[in-house]
């Protein structure tokens, strides 16, 4: 596998083995673990898309044929699982309807992932060369350092997060901070 420092689509496929990694731990995990687990699930979800949405997909567009197709229907994918998302991220972890749900999520999430691997970062090899990927790698670590830290369902494109996503990402952040301070893992 290329260096994912260096090449755009090995940062994101790595990055989709740590999705289904923390998959894994929400599920095996019960009470503060969980919801720690889940909190963790959630900020990488929500960044990862975010980052996805500014850098990766408007390059899709341009940079083959049916390139928009691709991209619309991967935008639907994700408007989908942030809604998901954020019905799971108001439940209790500790809620009997909590697996069921996570379960779909991480269906639809995989599933996601395997389409965006197959019909977008396959593409995107083919047609950028080893300088385009690795500066969209660099660009992907810089939208994920200023993104959301939570989903916000219906906002899915690069102009929408660009309007949106440094309020988002500000709010989220204080946020998060203010959980850490007081202790509330929930």
């Amino acid at each position: 596998m290329r260096d994912a420092g260096k090449d755009v689509v090995a940062l994101l496929m790595q990055q989709h083995g740590e999705v289904r990694n923390l998959f894994d731990e929400v599920e095996q995990s019960r009470g503060d673990e969980r919801r720690d687990a889940f909190r963790r699930l959630v900020r990488m979800l929500a960044v990862h898309e975010t980052a996805e949405e500014e850098v990766v997909h408007p390059a899709a567009r341009r940079a083959f044929d049916g390139g928009d197709q691709v991209v619309e229907e991967r935008l639907a994918e994700e408007k989908e699982a942030k809604e998901q998302l954020s019905r799971l991220d108001d439940m209790d972890p500790d809620d009997p309807d909590f697996g069921p749900k996570l379960q779909k999520l991480r269906r639809d999430v995989m599933e996601h992932a395997r389409a965006e691997e197959r019909y977008e970062f396959t593409k995107l090899r083919r047609t950028m060369s080893a300088q385009q990927l690795a500066s969209m790698a660099k660009a992907v670590k810089a939208a994920e350092a200023m993104a959301p830290t939570r989903p916000h369902p219906g906002v899915e494109s690069g102009p929408a997060n660009m309007a949106a996503g440094p309020v988002a990402a500000l709010i989220d952040r204080t946020r998060d901070a203010v959980r850490k301070a007081m202790g509330d893992r929930g």
